[in-house]
């Protein structure tokens, strides 16, 4: 059944208008009144529903039952993306909610070619806001990762606390592999440098913070690559 984030109360055996950029979602895909779908808010589980009307720019439903299902890790992980050019940080989300990722911390790096100040970290962050829901739309997740706002990589190692900050560098020496094996699942934070990666300085810097360093290999990897075969290597190796 097609999937929708409305941000109102949903309670099971009631009737209720959907907001309007739903019902016109509604009109694209040309469902019909019996249709059925699925609604979720982000505040726990989702609801099966069925149409009831639906016209140009409305449409309401009949909340049907409520299904506690939940679609997420065990634990959390937060993708701490170094800014990339333009147009990029919306495809690193996109497929980093589908991942899993419990939050996506960008970080305004001194390699960032992406600069944010001002008015447009609202409206970049609004933007980033409507590709999580529409990726949780699509993969099925019912809690919404949070998008924080950007903060220099001092500033995300502090908040996130040393002993839960991996790095990926070139110059590390153990491997990726290596330390999950070694590790129960728990929360952690991935550091992820923009092009060009972290610079001399904000690399000693986070060592200096007792961030662990890490290899993902021979290979250097896209910065919108990198993060995403991070998370997913952690999340294959702590499910076994």
């Amino acid at each position: 059944m097609p999937r929708f984030f409305c941000d109102i109360d949903l309670v099971a055996g009631t009737g209720i208008d959907l907001p309007q950029a739903v019902a016109r979602h509604l009109m694209v895909l040309r469902l019909a009144v019996g249709s059925k779908v699925v609604l979720f808010n982000g505040k726990g589980g989702e609801y099966e529903a069925e149409l009831l009307s639906i016209s140009k720019g409305t449409a309401s439903v009949r909340v049907i039952a409520h299904h506690p299902v939940e679609r997420e890790l065990p634990y959390r992980i937060t993708l701490a993306q170094g800014l990339p050019e333009a147009g990029k940080m919306d495809w690193i989300i996109e497929k980093a909610v589908e991942m899993g990722v419990s939050a996506i911390q960008p970080i305004a790096a001194e390699r960032s070619v992406g600069r944010l100040q001002g008015d447009r970290v609202e409206k970049r962050l609004d933007r980033w806001r409507s590709v999580v829901i529409a990726a949780a739309q699509q993969c099925g997740r019912n809690t919404l990762p949070d998008i924080l706002l950007p903060q220099p990589l001092e500033q995300v190692i502090k908040s996130s606390g040393t002993g839960s900050c991996i790095l990926f560098s070139p110059r590390a020496s153990l491997t990726l592999p290596a330390w999950a094996k070694q590790q129960e699942p728990h929360d952690i934070t991935v550091l992820i440098g923009p092009e060009g990666g972290f610079s001399p300085s904000e690399e000693q810097s986070a060592v200096e913070s007792g961030v662990v360093f890490l290899s993902m290999g021979d290979r250097i990897l896209r910065t919108e690559t990198a993060g995403l075969a991070a998370v997913s290597a952690i999340s294959a190796i702590w499910a076994s």
